[in-house]
């Protein structure tokens, strides 16, 4: 009965995602849906967005083994993030008009800074939908008993998620997420009160985390742990901004209101659900503690799945991984369209001046499939966890992409000497610092040496010429 539900809203899925494609006729329909969505859209397809894979699997497996400091990355500096553009940046951007977040380099600094970065953008992602693939061939295989096997799992699930995005782009993405959203806000929310009923009550299992030591939030008091919690902080919360899936939802709203208050608002109800499967993480250990000690040393991201098919009558699990899939596939469509939109339109269009709209919707249609296939390559052949997948995408983007992005829009020095030293001194600082110093004998993280470096290379180009 779980599988047959599970199909069919699979089946759902697709058909409004192929439903919602109808109305793509141009590359604008596709990369940003025409600039026509409503604020309770918008408000989706943010929080559907970043509700992926790492929400409901990843962020749990660390608070259980780190505690509430572990996860400041996120959610923390996740919903900063969404915050962040709503208030500082959505405004002046949707004033621009832009199709995506490279035409802002573009416009700001020039053809060879768009390129660059945008190509850092693009290549960013990689990781980050790679980890949802990844998360949907779990919870196939798992539905299927392990009977199909991670690789012919993950390839399903892409399968999946590509046909709708190839067809739709933004407006399927928007459409699926709105569906989702629901899916995931109603299904978590009576989830969490069966399973904190089954674990002894919500204070039970607060108290137990609270006895554990699982609330302490600030690190040691010592440089090195409070570099390394602000760069984690910092990762998520500014390497996050300069990325084409947040902007483009920026894009996408009716008008600035909506892309404003959208963007606030979803980031806000992510903070708040982000919890909820942390409290069904943490409760499983009070249900079945043997099992979730079990499963921290082989695999914790299995521990809630686990508790779900264990412990909980079929309409349960109907609900939860009616929710989980609807995590992350409502994040796998939305970061697969992102890279593939921008390197199309501001790494591949430019070398080919002459292309028309229609050659260059089947240009990024043609890329989605492209980075579909890379992204499955690395899902297959990946050893590292959800969690941190999703914590490195945002951290070339913080080296290389974000001081560019804010002094371009408010500083008024900004230039484009101070662009091409601000990216060259983030990434080479960050990738030397990655590559050359043990992490265990680091002052700070590499990513964050790369942000300081950037600010600096900023600096000198502004104040060198004006």
């Amino acid at each position: 009965m779980l599988l047959t539900f599970v199909v069919a809203y699979l089946c759902v899925s697709i058909f409004i995602g192929l439903y919602a494609a109808r109305r793509v006729r141009t590359s604008s329909d596709y990369i940003v849906a025409g600039r026509s969505l409503p604020i309770y859209v918008t408000i989706a397809t943010v929080f559907a967005t970043w509700f992926g894979s790492e929400t409901v699997l990843g962020i749990p497996a660390t608070f259980l083994d780190g505690g509430m400091g572990s996860i400041i990355a996120d959610p923390f500096g996740a919903s900063l993030c969404l915050i962040l553009v709503g208030l500082v940046f959505a405004r002046p951007l949707y004033r621009m008009k832009l199709l995506t977040i490279g035409d802002f380099y573009r416009k700001k600094f020039g053809r060879g800074v768009e390129m660059v970065v945008s190509f850092c953008i693009a290549a960013s992602y990689l990781g980050w939908v790679a980890a949802q693939v990844i998360a949907l061939g779990l919870v196939l295989d798992l539905l299927s008993g392990n009977s199909l096997g991670m690789p012919i799992a993950m390839t399903i699930g892409t399968g999946i998620v590509l046909l709708y995005t190839l067809f739709g782009g933004m407006w399927s993405v928007a459409m699926t997420d709105f569906m989702q959203m629901v899916v995931i806000m109603i299904g978590l929310a009576i989830i969490a009160f069966f399973i904190g009923s089954k674990a002894g009550g919500p204070m039970a299992v607060i108290d137990h985390a609270a006895a554990a030591d699982k609330f302490t939030f600030l690190p040691e008091r010592n440089w090195t742990a409070w570099f390394a919690f602000i760069s984690a902080w910092l990762t998520m919360g500014f390497g996050s901004i300069p990325q084409q899936d947040v902007f483009q939802r920026v894009m996408s709203a009716k008008d600035e209101n909506a892309a404003v208050q959208g963007t606030v608002i979803g980031g806000v109800l992510y903070m708040l659900f982000a919890f909820i499967p942390v409290f069904l993480a943490y409760s499983a250990l009070l249900i079945d503690p043997n099992e979730v000690n079990i499963l921290m040393t082989q695999d914790s991201q299995r521990i809630l799945p686990a508790l779900i098919m264990d412990h909980t009558p079929v309409a349960v699990q109907i609900l939860f991984f009616g929710a989980l899939l609807s995590a992350i596939m409502s994040t796998a469509s939305g970061a697969l369209l992102a890279p593939a939109t921008v390197f199309a339109e501001n790494v591949v269009r430019p070398l080919l001046p002459k292309l028309d709209d229609r050659h260059m919707l089947r240009l990024t249609r043609g890329c989605v499939l492209v980075f579909s296939f890379i992204v499955l390559y690395l899902a297959q052949n990946s050893e590292i966890g959800i969690f941190e997948m999703v914590e490195n995408a945002s951290k070339v983007t913080l080296a290389g992409a974000f001081v560019p992005l804010f002094a371009g829009i408010y500083w008024k020095r900004a230039n484009k000497t101070g662009a091409v030293l601000s990216i060259l001194f983030g990434i080479s600082v960050w990738l030397g610092c990655e590559y050359t110093i043990p992490e265990d004998t680091a002052l700070m993280p590499a990513q964050m040496a790369g942000f300081i470096a950037a600010i600096i290379g900023m600096l000198i180009g502004g104040y060198w010429r004006k």
